[in-house]
């Protein structure tokens, strides 16, 4: 029998990384749609293929198999097209990562409905600002404690016509859980196309509002890519990405390509994050690939590994953010596992990672992934040489487009125009390539620090803190300077251990400058008991930087 990701491949094993660049094909069928293809697909051939397993921190358990997913998304598009949700319709969800997240997601995608995720943190005012912007016609909910709901009714306040649901009781809304009493077949409509909208990311940079990052019908096919070659997950096995369902790594780590893959995927739906819980869930539930973005991985590593099992883990990823080479070296030292970090974005699946068939270089974020053909630009749109920070573009999309990549901002023209100027797409990031075609992440262009004439990007200086011991973790950014134009700060968690003072700032001053360039060191040294971040636990440059700039 042919296996799920056959149908869409035309070749799956490669000998070298120049065979799987010369020779990787995704093949799209027109009316391609990841509910009825691949969740119904499993449900249909292997009914019983587990598909996600699901945890929380207050003794939550629950396994669902591809025939559960495949029945559950039925009976809940049956319940959401009763209630006059069509294709083309917007549809919020802020679901953390509860595991009706799932099967509501491919209840979407069979409707043809636009799915976009949301964040438990929505204020009312993030809340207001998607409902315009995108049209959105319905919500759905978690209740939790922080009181996302009640923010969600203030936000509508200027959309009476918006439906929501709720998981939980509350007086407004409708019960999710209506989903239950729907019939368990959904017949597939025939006007659903592979190019059809379905998903939508809201995507923030440090100026404006945040963009609408669009993807059509093929999004799924593209992290084929992200799953089996990058994360390298296999059939039958239990990956764990950690992501709240409200970012994009979600979409890349927690359901497309794993699916298409055949693993199953593991859902930790913890409140906060913990070293020893997580590390607990991995030796419980025996995960076979793992990725985590470093700032966990910085955590992990302060834990004595040693009292845990690890060793149902074959492969262990990181992306989100750069990977400091101090945390690679004390994680292999004590796992033997090499960590094989990614690159990509909302707008695209992986764009750069380390292969199978390429040595991991710590704090290199590998090479480039099939499809795209990858170049680093100069302001004039020239290509540096080896050596030399450029923009990371993807050129020649007049000729090709690849699978995975958006198909541009929602309804900004303007935007689209400047993004994919002369069929080339500007990243906005910034990286050098080396001798032998390995990437070096610097930063955002928005990151990048300019100082006396300098152009100093935060990940190195963050990677020569990190090998001090007095450093848990750090997050460098650009400080307003009236002599300088700006200057570098780092805000720093000190390791368990460590106090606060004047003699630790010189100290952590003097051993930047010893480890990289002397210009690079911190001009200012700010001591926090922990960074701001995201849900998925990247830290939060931009708000610290705007800290600095109202001092």
């Amino acid at each position: 029998m042919m296996k799920m990701i056959e149908k869409y491949l035309n070749k799956t094993e490669f000998d070298s990384y120049a065979d799987f660049i010369e020779n990787y094909k995704i093949n799209i069928p027109e009316n391609f749609n990841f509910g009825f293809d691949i969740v119904d697909g499993w449900a249909k051939t292997e009914p019983d293929k587990k598909a996600l397993v699901w945890c929380d921190d207050h003794g939550g358990e629950e396994t669902f198999t591809f025939a559960d997913i495949s029945r559950l998304s039925n009976q809940t598009a049956n319940m959401l097209t009763a209630a006059g949700i069509k294709k083309g319709d917007m549809v919020l969800l802020i679901l953390r990562q509860r595991y009706e997240y799932w099967f509501t997601a491919a209840a979407l995608h069979k409707i043809g409905a636009v799915l976009i995720p949301g964040s438990i943190q929505f204020t009312e005012k993030d809340v207001a600002y998607r409902v315009g912007a995108a049209g959105i016609k319905l919500i759905i909910a978690y209740d939790d404690p922080g009181g996302v709901a009640e923010q969600v009714e203030k936000g509508l306040k200027g959309f009476p016509g918006v439906k929501k649901y709720i998981l939980g009781k509350r007086e407004g809304w409708e019960d999710f859980e209506q989903y239950k009493k729907q019939p368990e077949t959904f017949d597939r409509p025939a006007d659903i196309k592979a190019s059809d909208l379905m998903l939508v990311y809201f995507t923030s940079g440090t100026t404006g509002m945040p963009k609408m990052a669009a993807h059509d019908h093929t999004y799924p096919l593209g992290h084929i890519t992200t799953a089996k070659y990058w994360q390298q997950v296999k059939e039958n096995t239990l990956h764990f990405s950690n992501s709240d369902s409200s970012w994009a790594k979600f979409g890349w780590g927690k359901i497309y390509g794993q699916w298409i893959a055949g693993a199953a995927v593991m859902a930790y739906d913890f409140d906060r994050f913990v070293p020893e819980k997580m590390l607990k869930v991995i030796e419980k539930y025996r995960l076979t690939t793992f990725c985590v973005p470093p700032t966990m991985y910085r955590f992990l590593i302060k834990e004595d590994l040693s009292k845990y099992d690890l060793s149902s883990i074959k492969h262990a990823g990181t992306a989100g953010e750069p990977l400091n080479p101090e945390v690679y070296k004390q994680f292999y030292a004590a796992t033997g596992l090499k960590l094989h970090e990614g690159f990509g974005q909302s707008e695209s699946s992986v764009l750069l990672f380390n292969s199978q068939w390429i040595e991991p270089n710590p704090g290199s974020t590998g090479k480039p992934a099939p499809l795209y053909e990858i170049d680093l630009v100069d302001e004039e749109g020239g290509s540096v040489p080896v050596g030399e920070e450029g923009e990371i573009v993807i050129k020649n999309l007049d000729k090709h487009f690849p699978v995975g990549l958006f198909k541009g901002y929602f309804e900004n023209g303007k935007l689209n125009t400047s993004c994919f100027d002369g069929g080339i797409y500007h990243t906005g990031d910034v990286a050098w390539r080396d001798i032998s075609g390995y990437y070096w992440f610097v930063g955002r262009n928005d990151d990048m620090i300019k100082c006396s004439g300098y152009r100093i990007g935060p990940f190195e200086v963050e990677s020569a803190l990190q090998e001090h011991p007095a450093v848990l973790e750090s997050a460098i950014t650009g400080a307003p300077d009236e002599v300088r134009g700006q200057v570098v700060k780092a805000t720093v968690v000190l390791a368990s251990g460590y106090t606060p003072s004047d003699a630790l700032v010189k100290e952590l001053q003097d051993h930047v400058k010893r480890v990289t360039a002397p210009y690079k060191y911190p001009r200012i040294i700010e001591f926090v008991d922990e960074l701001p971040k995201t849900l998925s636990n990247k830290i939060k440059r931009a708000e610290i930087r705007q800290k600095s700039e109202r001092e």
